[in-house]
């Protein structure tokens, strides 16, 4: 009988050494399956996040592209005028240039001669300079509406960057 106790005190030490693997095998696979969890979330709010930043970045580009679209589109502008306003000068300057020809060629003496001279010199003189003046201000204010959607945007860049930080 001695071995019929020992047989029954293995037995309980193998159902007790059983039961406790078992329980460990659970324990081990609950968490296991919980850090899956966990894993699997943790991945999928880091491709949520990558895909909301992948959408900002191309919002932010297509805003760009339409700055650069503006600024290019003023500085044409800008062009243009001056463009314009060279040929309307060139133009006046020319008929101008013709009159004042006409009117020395009539003149009667020498003396009117050199007055005729040294008023269409002053006139012209004024003319160009008012001319380059408006030019200027014209060249000046393309440059500025040129640059102002390319500064607006680095501004909001910048203002988006500071406010992340």
């Amino acid at each position: 009988m001695a071995d019929s106790a020992e047989t029954v005190n293995v037995k309980k030490t193998v159902e007790t050494a059983t039961a406790q693997v078992k329980a460990s095998a659970e324990k081990a696979q609950a968490q296991a399956e919980k850090m899956q969890a966990a894993g699997a979330q943790a991945f999928r709010e880091a491709a949520d996040k990558s895909v909301a930043g992948i959408q900002e970045l191309n919002i932010e580009g297509k805003k760009n592209l339409e700055a650069v679209v503006a600024s290019a589109t003023a500085a044409q502008k800008g062009v243009e005028t001056l463009s314009a306003q060279g040929v309307a000068y060139s133009k006046k300057s020319w008929e101008d240039g013709v009159a004042a020809a006409q009117s020395l060629a009539q003149a009667r003496s020498v003396q009117e001669l050199l007055e005729l001279q040294t008023n269409w010199a002053k006139s012209a003189a004024e003319t160009y300079l008012a001319e380059v003046t408006r030019m200027t201000d014209v060249f000046t204010a393309s440059v500025k509406d040129s640059f102002k959607p390319i500064n607006e945007r680095v501004t909001a860049s910048v203002e988006k960057f500071q406010a992340a930080r």
